[in-house]
């Protein structure tokens, strides 16, 4: 999770979290490169104190400023494509996850196994042994290397399932299902927010993840689902 005064992204927790920092290093260096090359073509004009009174016009370099910028959107065009298209692929899913947003809460349900539903609050203030403001009453638990899908909609107003560190935000419409996957590389736990201003308490809608093990997870699965 981010901590006070932090700059940079979230660490990676999934290959496609993963993907998008190496993108943010690679267009930010593109993004570098032309404002280097853009700020000395423009001090160099500046001071420049020669002139040419009878150049009217100069096709080369009409030329050069029209396909340079085209390639450098080339350069960033095809990296973004292939992480669109990452993001929308759902192969072959080990569990399938539905959550459903509520004005000010999280309601979730396992798919895969009978009766294994819960509504996720924000944790009180009196806990002190918890994050202020970001943990939660029930947290969802999920096993590490393997496939998940979300589906995600809503009963009421627009929300946003967000996790950074996993590179997951996907929105929840009333009266639509979308859908989202994700892989976790390790177990830990994974903080969110809603990330759509959804009303009054929208700062209170945290999401959290607990990835452990596949063997944890059966055990959890089995303990859930005798109470």
């Amino acid at each position: 999770m981010t901590t006070w005064a932090s700059l940079g992204m979230q660490d990676s927790n999934s290959p496609i979290m993963e993907q998008l920092n190496f993108f943010h290093d690679h267009s930010l260096l593109i993004l570098i490169l032309v404002t280097t090359l853009v700020g000395y073509l423009m001090m160099a004009l500046f001071f420049n104190q020669l002139n040419n009174r009878f150049l009217l016009h100069g096709q080369t370099i009409e030329v050069i400023w029209t396909i340079l910028p085209a390639i450098v959107l080339l350069f960033i065009a095809f990296p973004s494509l292939r992480i669109l298209y990452l993001l929308d692929e759902v192969n072959n899913p080990a569990i399938s996850l539905k959550t459903i947003g509520h004005q000010w809460y999280w309601s979730y349900e396992y798919s895969d196994f009978k009766n294994i539903e819960f509504d996720s609050y924000m944790s009180s203030n009196n806990n002190l042994d918890s994050f202020r403001l970001l943990d939660v009453d029930n947290r969802i638990v999920l096993p590490i290397n393997n496939q998940i899908r979300i589906l995600v909609t809503a009963t009421d107003v627009l929300h946003s399932w967000t996790i950074p560190s996993l590179g997951v935000k996907i929105d929840a419409n009333p009266g639509r299902l979308n859908q989202t996957n994700f892989f976790i590389n390790r177990p830990g736990l994974y903080f969110g927010q809603c990330s759509e201003i959804c009303g009054a308490n929208h700062s209170f809608m945290p999401i959290v993840i607990e990835s452990v093990p596949s063997n944890f997870f059966i055990n959890w699965i089995k303990k859930i689902s005798q109470n």
